[in-house]
């Protein structure tokens, strides 16, 4: 919110209003954003700025929050997260908050890739040599899937094991702890309470720390709003307390 990159004449981009346009609707907010976001929250060392990119882009994709999308976008860019993982943030998003979703984000993000001169070569391929599978982990999430769901949905466990878990996961465009953030994140934004303990397992096993999980809720207690991380933060205590034991 430092700038408006849709006034100039024929940008598709959607408006993005500026910290004077803030000032003049809602001074508070404009004083928050300032001191708080700007001033305060993306300077904590407990995360770095990429990551602080990456779980913002996983909310504003994750609830169709396209008018700052331009924004972070670029701010994204700047620090660190590069247009592959972008590329495949977006993809990843579309099978964890909706088709739509994704869909809204591809409209933005092309546009600002061909703002900075983004190349077809910097964009990970449809189809590309995936990742090993730890195939005993998988095997057990699978049965596990299979015996709670599969006849319940036999199409939904069958995707889950085919698409998902042997190939969504394994693609190689973004690193598996990248992945669990981006996945941590929306479910977080999305109230998707009932996943996170599997996938904030997930994620401490694929490298993100302790100290990174619970600063991840601090940036999302701000994208993602307060009653969402206060709703995630029983579960995430739990996984903290088990995986101490």
């Amino acid at each position: 919110m430092q700038r408006n990159i849709s006034m100039e004449k024929n940008n598709p981009l959607p408006l993005v209003p500026t910290l004077e346009d803030v000032r003049s609707v809602s001074p508070a907010l404009e004083r928050y954003t300032t001191a708080r976001l700007q001033g305060d929250l993306w300077k904590r060392p407990q995360l770095s700025p990429r990551d602080r990119s990456m779980v913002t882009l996983s909310v504003l994709i994750a609830r169709d929050q396209t008018v700052e999308l331009p924004y972070h976008l670029n701010l994204a860019l700047d620090n660190g997260v590069k247009p592959g993982e972008i590329s495949e943030i977006i993809t990843h998003l579309a099978f964890y908050s909706g088709w739509a979703n994704a869909t809204a984000a591809v409209g933005i993000t092309k546009t600002v890739f061909d703002q900075r001169g983004v190349k077809a070569d910097q964009i990970p391929p449809a189809i590309e040599n995936l990742l090993p599978l730890d195939e005993a982990a998988e095997t057990k999430r699978a049965s596990a899937v299979q015996q709670n769901f599969g006849a319940v949905a036999p199409g939904v466990t069958q995707y889950t094991t085919d698409v998902l878990f042997r190939d969504l996961w394994l693609r190689p465009g973004l690193a598996p702890r990248d992945r669990s953030l981006v996945t941590v994140s929306a479910l977080v934004a999305t109230g998707q309470v009932a996943q996170i303990t599997f996938h904030l397992n997930r994620a401490m096993d694929n490298g993100l720390t302790k100290a990174e999980a619970s600063e991840v809720m601090t940036q999302l207690a701000f994208y993602a709003g307060w009653p969402n991380v206060f709703s995630a933060l029983p579960v995430v205590k739990d996984v903290f307390e088990k995986r101490a034991e």
